[in-house]
């Protein structure tokens, strides 16, 4: 990731039109690594599948000034199994991923968290499931622990539908509380 940083660095030098504005630099990351070159060659983080623990962590890491955007996985049904079934589908194919099944390690996930496509505890954890406030209670967490934005990943319980009355609802809340964008990745199989 340096080089290709590096990379970057030496077209823009290179480029000899009208030079736009620097747009912000914000690189994914989850591992301690990637914070680190978010902090020295970046202007911030984005965290994906992570808890407001490690958005805690994040945050110590980067220090006070680099942006740290989150995303939360989101689901607003209250009872667990239907909730947990939706966020387990999400959260199962990262499973095999060594870098978030790593990250889930160091968070105090163990294996038995991760193995036969996830635990309770592992979908509890990344997944806010339950009404607007269970979700609202979650993107406070974030935000308390040091995230300056909170995209929220809805899913429907349909898993080819849109989540329409879900982002109605979030929006709603954002507009009132001012803090949290939308983002959705529709669910396929």
């Amino acid at each position: 990731m340096r080089a290709y940083l590096d990379a970057m660095d030496k077209a823009a030098a290179a480029y000899r039109a009208v030079k736009p504005a620097k747009p912000p630099r914000v690189l994914a990351a989850l591992g301690p690594k990637m914070l680190e070159l978010s902090a020295e060659r970046a202007d911030g983080a984005h965290t994906y599948l992570v808890t407001p623990e490690h958005t805690a962590k994040a945050r110590a890491q980067l220090g006070p000034a680099p942006w740290l955007i989150v995303e939360q996985a989101a689901v607003l049904e209250t009872d667990a199994a239907k909730a947990r079934a939706i966020g387990r589908w999400h959260v199962s194919r990262y499973l095999d991923l060594p870098n978030y099944t790593e990250n889930f390690r160091r968070l105090g996930f163990k294996s038995e968290d991760i193995a036969n496509h996830g635990s309770d505890r592992l979908v509890d954890g990344l997944v806010a499931w339950g009404d607007l406030q269970d979700v609202a209670t979650r993107i406070n967490h974030h935000l308390a622990a040091g995230a300056d934005q909170v995209c929220v990943q809805v899913f429907d319980p349909d898993p080819h539908g849109l989540p329409l009355r879900q982002w109605r609802e979030i929006s709603n809340l954002a507009a009132r509380a001012g803090f949290i964008s939308l983002s959705h990745r529709q669910r396929t199989g």
